[in-house]
């Protein structure tokens, strides 16, 4: 008999019988696929807002175990992992260490972890000299970490910078010292208002424009950039400009399965709630695209949607506006499937959504098979609900 929950505005609702995800022998071949991966808060200590993250590193750390047992790649300390709200510079450091060292039971970390160096240490840098330094010491803490690098949008830099050239003179000096190709991140201002007019421009053509001279002067040092304006048509011109060798790594966590389809590879806070579908519709798309015949490239093509189609709808909802917020619905459903203790999050961050938004994501991740344990899943959901006083 299947696990039913009475949930707000929907009713009684019976969860589907679980999916089976198997766990892939490997990663994609044919893209290169990172989760932006989230922290799990200690709950048995401060984590109000304001107050230096406390993390549940057993649980953080396993985590990235589960990522990784799904052929992903992961990207650490980026906006999914709650910078610049509520992941200190000293938690930061500690995660970027811990990953790293981690990630050395399953292969390379240069290789399997991408870190986000910033500025967000030093919210007080307001001078280009000031922000470049910020930078240095970031990308220092990811190197020796030995740890592949992206060079995270700032703050900091959004507000001093005044033309493109400003942007090209920081970026461009910290590409000539880097030991090793790195991702650019443009993560647009619905994630960050406070990133608006990046690049030099709030127009998104001149932004682009300024983005791809940077890219060229500095190919050899880019491996690729990752990309979250949230939408499709500009993305795909934008990889059609860029020089070869340089990847796009989607962001666009409404698009992704179209985006990636046609060439981008990925790099999306989602997969971080999806590993398991996501690893399913990555090997079947390789299935397609190394198949002769044109019918059994047509099933796995089919496949692929198939396993993706019903991700959208919940990541869609997940990063609805206000879209920084959907770091809460990435917890919850990881609370949910037994991946952490309690739903709780640094910052105070799991009270951002609304108790309807979180019940359509409970609805929303059954339908597309990824409540892994139904029964766990509903008990917790009530749970919730009575503390509402539902």
């Amino acid at each position: 008999m299947s696990a039913v929950v009475e949930l707000p505005g929907l009713g009684r609702y019976p969860l589907r019988s679980p999916v089976v995800w198997e766990q892939p022998e490997g990663p994609p071949a044919g893209r290169v696929a990172y989760a932006a991966a989230h922290v799990v808060a200690d709950p048995l200590r401060d984590n109000t807002p304001g107050a230096p993250a406390a993390l549940d590193w057993a649980a953080t750390l396993g985590f990235r175990r589960h990522l990784w047992s799904y052929g992903l790649r992961v990207a650490e300390a980026m906006d999914t992992a709650q910078r610049n709200n509520g992941l200190d510079w000293a938690a930061t450091r500690e995660l970027i260490r811990r990953t790293a060292e981690l990630a050395r039971d399953f292969g390379d970390p240069a290789e399997l972890v991408a870190c986000g160096a910033g500025t967000d240490h030093l919210p007080e840098a307001r001078t280009l000299p000031a922000i470049e330094a910020a930078y240095r010491e970031q990308i220092a803490t990811v190197q020796e970490a030995g740890a592949g690098v992206i060079i995270m949008a700032s703050r900091q830099l959004a507000a001093v910078a005044r033309t493109p050239s400003d942007y090209h003179a920081v970026y461009g000096k910290l590409l000539a010292e880097v030991d090793r190709p790195v991702i650019l991140h443009w993560l647009g201002e619905m994630f960050d208002p406070q990133l608006a007019g990046y690049w030099g421009a709030r127009d998104v053509a001149a932004a682009t424009a300024s983005f791809l001279e940077l890219i060229h002067a500095n190919a050899a040092r880019i491996d690729g950039v990752k990309v979250s304006l949230l939408d499709e048509d500009h993305e795909i011109r934008l990889r059609a400009a860029l020089p070869p060798g340089v990847r796009v790594y989607t962001g666009d966590d409404f698009n992704y399965p179209s985006l990636i389809a046609s060439g981008s590879h990925a790099l999306l806070g989602i997969f971080d709630a999806i590993a398991p579908a996501a690893a399913a519709a990555l090997h079947a798309l390789d299935q397609a695209e190394t198949e002769t015949v044109g019918s059994g490239r047509a099933a796995d093509l089919a496949k692929y949607h198939e396993i993706f189609g019903p991700t959208v709808a919940l990541s869609r909802k997940i990063f609805e506006a206000p879209t920084y917020h959907y770091k809460t619905g990435i917890v919850f459903l990881a609370w949910l499937n037994g991946h952490q203790p309690a739903f709780t999050m640094v910052n105070g961050a799991q009270s951002a959504r609304s108790l309807p938004h979180l019940a359509e994501v409970f609805r929303l991740a059954d339908q597309a098979g990824l409540l892994t344990d139904p029964d766990l899943a509903a008990y917790r959901m009530r749970a919730l609900l009575a503390v509402h006083g539902r």
